[in-house]
């Protein structure tokens, strides 16, 4: 699909400047007001002298995960499964969809929201949760217990909270997830810095005009404003494990571009193989053009790369990061566009870089060929943060990291998103059925699991050059509200075995290869 070339400094630069000043010197304000309106929910959006207390009324549907409550699921039954839980995604977009048309309705008669929208998704979702049943006893195996108890969703809040204190917290997952996001790089480390100057600082700083209208008043679908933090008011978090005796210190990088073919889709070849749109948002993709919702090992192993080394012919994806100024991309009528509630201009990267990184507590192993990998929870606002990855920080700041916040940079900053991929394997399988349980994060001390091994492990780096300010949101499923939280990143290893072994040996041997 195509896409509209990025703009220059618009008027969001105002707004964003007045929004971030009034979120700074006096937050509380602005806690409750949806910092944009999807443009594809002008129809359905409250009007503004109502959008106040949006952030008080129930916002979201909230459904257990049935993909991670299922470990186990034999390898036959694996493809019906997986359709079905995609279906399960879909039905949950349909449902939203019809609670956010109905929002008002249902804040004035609670009973609506039983009989015209959890009811009937009880009903899909427990049909769903039989076949899936049914599949894993057609393969002799016993049925998994409880099932039906996955079926019941609710409505909920969002209070403005996301799932944590971003500067307190952020840091944690160095601790909780087996390494800082930045991995072995320097936190220092800054892409080049040449933000437009001209942001039309002097201009209409009054413009942003909180009365809003057509600009702020409509209820959106998220994020709020308190899903911002400044950087500067973020304290140091960043700590890693202490490199031990025989550590692999080496690094190897892959240089794969940055999308600027403009490669998207709303597919996950991982978690919904088969499905198309089965993510319900738009993945930015480099290196493997082939990837799709159904593409093969063989089709990856034939697929052409972005990648300057054509040894690497892996899948690095990601969602896609929007400005929410008011205009709309080429996915405005679109599956995981403007359908799913993402809307707003795609931004190209200003910088992506692709490391591996040696275990702090010894050497690592190769990694075997189609290892698919996803880092983070698209669902973390209502799963929790349990499997959550994301990272979020601004060039010259990224020694201080934030889980559960987008980043306000200052003037001559640039937004930053980093994953930190698990980095132990477990020896076997090259994915599981919940997509997780073969591979893990290591230990605090940096050491692997038992049973795991470490292997090289994939830290991204993604740099925006956005308007500073809260303007922006990561691509999402429509219930997660585009919350910061929901950040994630999907692997496949294309590798040949020759560029494998190179990694391997650059990465044991403590040098910088590419």
């Amino acid at each position: 699909m195509g896409r509209t070339s990025r703009k220059k400094r618009s008027t969001l630069a105002n707004r964003a400047i007045v929004a971030s000043a009034a979120l700074i010197l006096g937050g509380g304000g602005l806690v409750a007001v949806n910092v944009y309106a999807s443009a594809g929910e002008g129809s359905s959006g409250a009007p503004p002298e109502r959008s106040w207390n949006a952030g008080r009324q129930m916002s979201t549907i909230d459904c257990p995960d049935a993909g991670i409550a299922l470990p186990d699921v034999p390898d036959r039954a694996r493809p019906e499964v997986d359709r079905e839980l995609a279906a399960m995604d879909t039905q949950i977009t349909d449902a939203y969809r019809q609670f956010a048309d109905r929002r008002e309705q249902i804040a004035r008669d609670p009973n609506l929201a039983e009989n015209a929208v959890l009811g009937p998704l009880k009903n899909k979702r427990a049909a769903s949760l039989d076949r899936i049943g049914i599949a894993i006893e057609r393969n002799a195996v016993e049925r998994p217990q409880n099932l039906d108890g996955l079926a019941p969703c609710s409505l909920r809040a969002d209070d403005g909270d996301g799932s944590g204190q971003g500067g307190e917290q952020g840091g944690e997952q160095g601790g909780e997830q087996g390494g800082d996001p930045g991995g072995a790089q320097n936190p220092g480390e800054e892409a080049d810095q040449g933000q437009d100057g001209g942001q039309d600082e002097g201009a209409d700083q009054g413009g942003g005009d909180q009365g809003g209208g057509d600009d702020q008043g409509q209820q959106g679908n998220g994020p709020d404003a308190s899903d911002f933090v400044d950087i500067q008011s973020v304290q140091p978090n960043v700590d890693r494990p202490r490199n031990r005796r025989g550590a692999s210190r080496g690094t190897f990088s892959t240089d794969c571009g940055r999308n600027e073919n403009g490669k998207f889709n709303p597919d996950n070849v991982i978690a919904a193989p088969g499905v198309s749109n089965g993510a319900h948002h738009m993945h930015d993709y480099i290196g493997n053009q082939a990837t799709d919702a159904f593409s093969s090992d063989d089709d990856l192993a034939g697929g052409e790369t972005t990648c300057r080394n054509q040894g690497d012919r892996s899948t690095y994806y990601w969602p896609v990061l929007r400005l929410q100024n008011g205009q709309d991309e080429n996915d405005v009528d679109a599956d995981g566009g403007g359908k799913d509630q993402n809307t707003g201009e795609i931004q190209t990267p200003s910088q992506v870089t692709l490391k591996f990184v040696g275990s702090p507590a010894g050497k690592v192993t190769a990694m075997p060929r189609f290892l698919r990998i996803i880092t983070g929870d698209a669902k973390a606002f209502t799963n929790g943060d349990a499997n959550a990855n994301a990272s979020w920080s601004c060039t010259g700041f990224e020694n201080r990291q934030l889980k559960d916040k987008y980043p306000i940079c200052p003037e001559g900053s640039q937004v930053v998103r980093s994953f930190a991929f698990q980095s132990c394997w477990d020896g076997q399988n090259t994915d599981s059925a919940n997509h997780r349980t073969h591979v893990a994060f290591a230990q605090d001390d940096g050491r692997c699991p038992n049973g795991f091994r470490a292997i090289p492990q994939l830290v991204q780096r993604i740099v925006y050059d956005v308007p500073p300010g809260p303007g922006f949101a990561v691509d999402s499923f429509p219930e997660q509200l585009h919350k910061p939280v929901t950040d994630h990143g999907d692997f496949i290893n294309v590798f040949d075995d020759r560029l494998m072994k190179k990694v391997v040996s650059c990465v044991n041997g403590g040098r910088k290869c590419r």
